[in-house]
């Protein structure tokens, strides 16, 4: 019998209409390899949500991104109802969408990240960036790109203002690391590829992601071999220490003056983009396995834990 599947899309973040469009190719993909496909546009209303999810799926697809998506908010829900659900759990959700705890608990295996300091949107005001310019200011929990901005010399933007500033109370400060973007998709732990991301725009930020045609992927990344190495496994170790699960990916900046030192974690991504031509799928697709495949693979994972876990908690009761 054909598994039954519900492909979570939408959602109230920031990232809505992404995750609207690019949730076409997931649900092409999970009916071309024979699922039973339930598509649930989510909203901001659980009621709503369970009443669309049941009778129960026998596993959820999660194509939701940012706010309430990838952040331990829907994997909250979905444990509480017992359904098994792609990628990350509630509790590395939460903490790859805290940058600050991500970069905290990245130190502690060795991976080092740009300088950066938490502030109130009060202090800001009051005495300025604690870092000199050029430094970023991004929102301490936020996905693609959303609320980044450089902050250069010279520059009078009042970003952080009652007006402008719609991320919270807090703003999390880095100084800007001049160099390379790369990105590194880890699947079940494995470090696929590094990819060099060559944006038109500032950086990689929101517009360059999803709407500019001349963002140019370079795969795999034209780096020195031993940074190369390094990013792979910088990937795996943030990957491990959050306890990450499915296929996440990480993103670094290379600043080529100090060598394999100038290679520095950035975030981690519980949810990246989910299409052929997105980045970390074409890292799993380079790789040798297809799109429909790797698909597959996120869910029949989950589930073969989920048996697992169930024959474990089986044996125990008959012990008892």
């Amino acid at each position: 019998m054909s598994l039954d599947v519900a492909l979570l899309v939408g959602g109230w973040s920031a990232e809505r209409e992404v995750s609207l469009e690019k949730g076409k190719k997931v649900e092409k993909a999970l009916r071309d390899i024979g699922y039973n496909v339930r598509v649930i546009d989510v909203q901001k209303d659980i009621p709503l949500l369970i009443q669309s999810l049941t009778p129960k799926p026998d596993i959820v697809f999660n194509n939701l991104h940012g706010t309430g998506g990838e952040d331990g908010v829907i994997q909250g829900v979905l444990e509480m109802l017992e359904i098994p659900c792609t990628h990350s759990d509630v509790c590395a959700s939460a903490l790859a969408m805290d940058k600050p705890k991500t970069k905290a608990l990245a130190s502690t295996v060795g991976v080092p990240s740009p300088k950066g300091v938490l502030i109130s949107q009060e202090e800001f005001l009051k005495n300025g960036s604690p870092i000199v310019e050029p430094y970023v200011i991004k929102p301490p929990q936020e996905g693609s790109s959303v609320g980044v901005y450089i902050i250069r010399e010279g520059d009078n933007r009042e970003v952080i203002s009652e007006e402008n500033w719609c991320f919270g109370e807090h703003a999390l400060i880095e100084e800007y690391i001049q160099g390379l973007e790369l990105t590194v998709a880890v699947l079940d732990g494995k470090a696929q590829a590094v990819t060099e991301i060559i944006s038109q725009t500032e950086f990689f930020d929101y517009e360059a992601k999803y709407k500019d045609e001349a963002t140019e992927y370079a795969l795999p990344a034209k780096i020195p071999e031993s940074v190369y190495t390094l990013a792979l496994d910088y990937a795996e170790r943030v990957y491990n220490i959050i306890g990450c699960s499915g296929l996440a990916r990480c993103d670094f900046r290379y600043d080529e003056t100090l060598g394999d030192q100038g290679l520095l974690l950035l975030e981690i991504n519980t949810q990246p983009g989910l299409t052929p031509e997105s980045i970390a799928p074409s890292q799993v697709i380079y790789n040798g396995l297809s799109f429909n495949a790797l698909c597959a693979h996120l869910i029949e994972t989950v589930l073969c834990h989920e048996n697992a876990n169930t024959k474990v908690k089986s044996s125990k009761r008959k012990v008892a």
